[in-house]
This record gives structure tokens, C-alpha cells and sequence, in this order.
């Protein structure tokens, strides 16, 4: 499975970003996706990540302000991110995992907020 991640891009604090991740095969084959991202100097951290039943999970500190969803039309993975605060500047990073247990890995999308 390949993953393409897009959306990212440069906001003040306050505003906000939809990232996108299209899967190069049904997501329907997939068990959960799940966003990461890494700030310069620190560990890569789970973001969001949604079950194949539909079931989300979220970092402390996005839930309520971050929304992950899926678009099985389009095959695709989607972070909505609202309220953007600086410290979300990071490199974002979608993830799949298969039903057969492989993990697959999108490029990253730079998502920055300014001050």
C-alpha cells in the first residue's frame, strides 16, 4: 500500500489545516490509520488514528481541537485540525496498518504555525 500525504502548509495560530493521506488501494483492507508527527528535536508522537470500525483515538493534546476521519470513497485518510497553536508545527506522518499486519508509511507533510 502506498500512502500520499498532502495539506500541509504554513498558518498563524488560530487557524487551520486539513491533511489528507490517499491510499493507493481500498482502505477497507487496512485494520486503522493513524497520524503521527514529529516537532525538530523530539520523538515522532501519535496524533489521531481511526479504527477500520470507525473508533478514533487522539493525543491529549489535539482532542478537541484536531478530528480525524475517513473518506472511503476517495480512499483516503483526513485530519481536520482546528485552533492550531504553535507547538503543533511538526511533520506529519500518516500510517496504515494492514489486515494482514504490515505497516505502511506516507511521506511527511510540514504543517507550521506562527505566532
Amino acid at each position: 500500500v502506498q500512502l500520499q500525504a498532502s495539506g500541509g502548509g504554513s498558518v498563524q495560530a488560530g487557524g487551520s489545516l486539513r491533511l489528507s493521506c490517499a491510499a493507493s488501494e481500498s482502505i477497507f483492507s487496512l485494520n486503522s490509520m493513524t497520524w503521527y508527527r514529529q516537532a525538530p528535536g523530539k520523538e515522532r508522537e501519535l496524533v489521531a488514528s481511526i479504527s477500520y470500525g470507525d473508533e478514533t483515538n487522539y493525543a491529549q493534546s489535539v482532542e478537541g481541537r484536531f478530528t480525524v476521519s475517513k473518506d472511503t470513497a476517495k480512499n483516503t485518510l483526513v485530519l481536520q485540525m482546528n485552533s492550531l497553536k504553535p507547538e503543533d508545527t511538526a511533520v506529519y506522518y500518516c500510517n496504515a496498518e494492514h489486515i494482514f499486519g504490515e505497516e505502511y508509511w506516507g511521506q511527511g507533510t510540514q504543517v507550521t504555525v506562527s505566532s
